[in-house]
């Protein structure tokens, strides 16, 4: 088992980095740091098989490339910012970009050699700004994926909007939306094994939005919202990364300024309960992410140049394994094999 971690190429990073993943239990740590894709930017990406595919910037331009055992294949880029999401349907061979600078959620598709192909995009209109500084200027989508029901979705942290769309392989529509909170920052979500509940992340807010959802008929239903931090908490925060457990019984989102990940157990009528916050020892963390049997979570933090990595126990709560993994500028965090 590997460990992909990329972010940010600022200051130290070259790209995206891979490490061994050794040992088990309480022996179980990360080895061999190598630097696997030597990318501008790679903040957010996917893999399949043998090919990453990663938001890439480079001279004024941002976008999306595919490398293969870190050899660039292909590439889409425009001139300015990068997208900051990419999202993947590997039987469909798609791939769905959120540009949180320019407003643009992209449709892209690709081939058996990585060759990438833009099928259809459309640009969020400023039309219902939220109030704080982050909002004003315009919408600002930050997550495209799809949704249970085979349908897309985006979450608009400008507009505080969960937007969903229909995809028929060449066109893009929109199909309905719900609201968040003014000032809610609506960043990312996740859907509960069902399909019939979202959690959605409020990146400014610091706050989870549990929904109730009828993708057949498009009506929604505002269950709870929930603290990521304490109530004493008066310095900056912002929740980054939700994950939600397979058995949809735990709910996890990190928090960039308390500097932890707080857990949360799913109760039956599907509001949260906190069960524990658990410091990241180290600043900013965006991402983190798990294996494939939910066992072992690593967390990345942006600003102090590490990763932490934790035992997950049967209860949901998580457990210190290792600190200070020296890693530079990490933003995504991926298991492979």
């Amino acid at each position: 088992m590997h460990i992909l971690i990329g972010g940010y190429t600022k200051h130290e990073s070259d790209g995206i980095y891979q490490f061994d993943f050794i040992g088990a239990g309480n022996e179980a740590h990360l080895e061999q740091r190598r630097n696997v894709v030597k990318v501008g930017g790679p903040t957010y990406f996917q893999k399949d098989g043998d090919f990453i595919f990663t938001i890439k910037n480079e001279d004024g331009h941002g976008g999306i490339a595919t490398y293969e055992n870190g050899r660039l294949v292909s590439q889409l880029l425009h001139e300015g910012s990068s997208p900051a999401y990419v999202g993947i349907n590997k039987d469909k061979h798609l791939l769905y970009t959120a540009n949180y600078h320019t407003g643009v959620l992209a449709v892209i598709s690709y081939d058996e050699k990585g060759q990438l192909t833009l099928l259809d995009q459309v640009k969020h209109e400023s039309r219902a700004l939220g109030p704080r500084p982050e909002q004003v200027d315009s919408a600002h989508p930050h997550y495209f994926d799809q949704t249970p029901g085979g349908h897309l979705v985006s979450c608009d942290l400008g507009q505080d909007r969960v937007d969903f769309y229909d995809f028929d392989g060449q066109h893009l529509t929109h199909l309905a939306s719900y609201q968040n909170e003014d000032g809610f920052g609506t960043r990312h979500l996740v859907f509960d094994p069902s399909g019939s509940y979202f959690y959605v992340a409020g990146e400014l807010s610091s706050q989870v939005n549990v929904v109730k959802f009828d993708e057949e008929n498009w009506m929604f239903q505002n269950v709870a919202t929930c603290s990521t931090i304490p109530a004493s908490w008066d310095q900056h925060n912002g929740a980054a990364a939700i994950r939600l457990s397979k058995d949809g019984k735990f709910l996890y989102v990190s928090n960039r300024g308390h500097d932890s990940i707080a857990v949360f157990e799913v109760q039956d009528d599907h509001s949260l309960k906190l069960i524990q916050r658990i410091s990241t020892y180290g600043e900013f963390p965006r991402d983190f992410n798990w294996d494939e049997d939910e066992k072992y979570v690593v967390a990345a933090n942006q600003n102090s140049n590490n990763a932490t990595l934790y035992q997950r126990a049967s209860d949901g709560t998580l457990a210190l394994l290792v600190k200070d993994i020296a890693v530079p500028e990490g933003t995504r965090v991926l298991f492979t094999d």
